[in-house]
């Protein structure tokens, strides 16, 4: 048996040479349904298109996807054992927040619905690694994400004009403001890494209008936190993309874009930001807003200090807060609702995407897109890691398939050397002297002269 790809092919040997037969693939309808999973949680049609509301089309493609993965059990690449140690963080970390939900002093309904709410993404996590077997899989997937963001901001902008900081057009995990943003700059290293691996004109096109529109979705939104998160993010990515990979226009551009996008729809943003000295007129609610978050991070530091074990169960802490608004940092997130050892696990299972990143920044021979797309997702790390300490994203599922992009990627590149260490070695062409030998070899006549 040869293996090519994610694809089981019986080999034949005929005169001498290898013969394959291409079989159906056993991961192919899983790998679909993963895929309509990943549109169904990244683009929320439900909320935009009418009827579909209706319908859990979360459920019934999770259900699918999983079913076309164990039908395929034992045909496939990957297996369970192949899971590596962040996948097992992970389900560390949520059966602590089930305890924690169990054993919670504030409210145990709500932080068992939320903590079973939450255990969906390990779900997601572990088809898309055992799934996506390929880069070009890979690439289809984060693609999906992307495109899905970027008809978001289209729609908000559509839809929300006129609404303040484009807050509740969108429903879900694009509702407030600041998750919009959140999610905008987890994705915009992205875009740009489609933008620069197309060769088509016109995905040049569309990928510079999704960037422009996402930006600009991201300035309506006037997220401060979103704001300084793209600036520490975006530093990253122009790194990655323009320096590393010498692309000088491409800075240049960028920079000249959000200079222009800032001075037509960043007016909201630049009063929020004013506000924080208490003296903006315009504005006073976000010096409100400043001074309700400071009063909040304290009560998480309270929180943990009386419940620092397993913490008071998720998603608890806008009851535990006494004015019913979460902390806005991840990391007290996680620590106040689940407790110390869950912030741990939180913290060493985002420590394995980096360190991911970093084996595969320093593997030799990746080619160019492969490089761009380690970028991207290191781009996309350090925005999560930067705006998880203004904004509460414990329950985003975005930063946890970051982690396992990391992980499959990792995965397919050690795969991919293995097949090529375990491949034979073309044999050794002959001289053509050695050739009108071998041509004569035990023969009476001579060798007819070769060419």
């Amino acid at each position: 048996m040869e293996k090519s790809g994610n694809v089981v092919e019986p080999a034949k040997k005929t005169l001498g040479r290898w013969r394959s037969f291409d079989v159906v693939d056993p991961t192919k309808a899983g790998f679909f349904w993963l895929s309509a999973f990943f549109v169904v949680y990244c683009a929320r049609p439900e909320d935009w298109i009418p009827g579909l509301k209706l319908i859990p089309l979360a459920k019934i493609t999770a259900v699918l996807a999983m079913w076309g993965l164990f039908a395929s059990l034992g045909r496939s690449k990957r297996t369970f054992r192949d899971v590596p140690l962040e996948g097992r963080l992970l389900l560390a970390m949520i059966v602590l927040l089930f305890v924690s939900a169990l054993l919670s002093p504030v409210w145990k309904g709500g932080a068992i619905s939320q903590t079973i709410d939450f255990a969906k993404v390990y779900v997601a996590w572990i088809l898309t690694f055992l799934l996506i077997t390929t880069f070009d899989r890979l690439r289809k997937i984060i693609f999906i994400q992307t495109a899905s963001v970027a008809v978001i901001c289209v729609i908000s902008i559509i839809k929300g004009h006129h609404q303040p900081r484009l807050e509740g057009v969108i429903g879900g995990i694009y509702s407030n403001p600041n998750d919009l943003a959140f999610a905008i700059v987890l994705t915009l290293p992205f875009a740009l890494a489609f933008l620069t691996t197309t060769t088509s004109k016109l995905g040049k096109v569309l990928w510079m209008s999704g960037i422009l529109v996402m930006l600009a979705a991201l300035f309506l939104t006037a997220s401060r936190a979103g704001f300084i998160d793209l600036v520490i993010s975006g530093a990253v990515t122009m790194w990655h993309f323009g320096v590393r990979g010498r692309r000088h226009m491409l800075i240049a551009g960028v920079a000249l874009v959000c200079v222009l996008l800032m001075a037509l729809a960043g007016g909201k943003l630049y009063q929020r930001f004013a506000a924080l000295s208490g003296d903006s007129a315009t504005e006073a609610s976000a010096y409100g807003s400043y001074e309700a978050r400071r009063y909040l991070m304290q009560r998480a530091v309270e929180g943990i200090e009386r419940y620092p074990v397993l913490g008071i169960g998720a998603n608890n802490f806008t009851t535990y807060s006494g004015i019913w608004h979460e902390v806005h940092m991840t990391y007290l997130q996680i620590c106040v609702e689940g407790g110390i050892p869950a912030l741990i696990l939180y913290l060493l299972f985002f420590r394995r995407g980096f360190k991911n990143l970093k084996i595969l920044r320093r593997t030799p021979n990746l080619d160019q897109q492969t490089v761009l797309f380690v970028g991207a997702l290191h781009s996309s790390l350090i925005g999560f890691a930067v705006g998880a300490c203004f904004a509460p994203e414990a329950y985003q599922f975005f930063p946890y398939f970051a982690i396992a992009f990391t992980a499959t990627l990792l995965q397919t590149v050690k795969e991919r050397e293995e097949q090529l260490a375990a491949a034979p070695l073309p044999p050794p062409r002959k001289p053509r002297y050695l050739l009108e030998t071998y041509a004569n070899y035990r023969r009476a006549d001579s060798a007819t002269p070769l060419g």
